[in-house]
Order: structure tokens, then sequence, then C-alpha cells
């Protein structure tokens, strides 16, 4: 079992989904792609790499992980904010790819 414990057994449990953005499809068009996840907030580099294997049959090259910070907006006159998230940015080799479809 790893450092994690109980909370990660599966790789559905630490990938959330794709993060689908201009810049995140402009890095996986690259001749080394990148691809960018949500994953769940306990998930670590080597926890999202065996995920990746797992899933989309693919080992990663590297995987760094970012924390987005949430952010202020105005709801109905009035300050909210929007929740933060953990995402992965996957580097894959040259030629491999991962399909979403």
């Amino acid at each position: 079992m790893s450092r994690l414990g109980k909370q990660l057994r599966e790789a559905r449990d630490v990938i959330i989904r794709p993060y689908l953005t201009e810049r995140a499809t402009a890095l996986g068009e690259r001749p080394a792609p990148v691809y960018t996840f949500v994953v769940t907030a306990p998930a670590t580099r080597r926890a999202v790499a065996r995920a990746i294997e797992e899933i989309y049959k693919i080992r990663p090259r590297r995987v760094n992980i970012i924390n987005a910070p949430g952010k202020r907006r105005l709801v109905r006159g009035r300050l909210g904010r929007r929740p933060g998230f953990k995402k992965a940015l996957v580097y894959l080799r040259a030629g491999e790819k991962i399909d979403f479809v």
C-alpha cells in the first residue's frame, strides 16, 4: 500500500478529469506532448504517473503538480470565492499521445 493509505487505491481516485483549455490544448500538440489533468488534493507525482499508466497504458516521462489557487468573484453584488484545485502536467515522449474520445 502506498504512503497515501487507503484514500487513493484506484487510478480513478487520483485523476478527476482532463483540464482542457486553449493553452493545455496547444501543449498537447507539441512534438513531445504535455497533457493537463485535474487531480485530487492528496495526489502525488507518483500516484498520478501510476494512474496514467493504468488508465491510458502510457508511461509518462515526467509529471509536474501545480496547486491552482481559488479566485475571488463578484456574485450578486457580494464577494464570493471560487475554489482552488490541483492540476498535473503529464509529459510524454515524442510520438506518444492520449486520446480523450
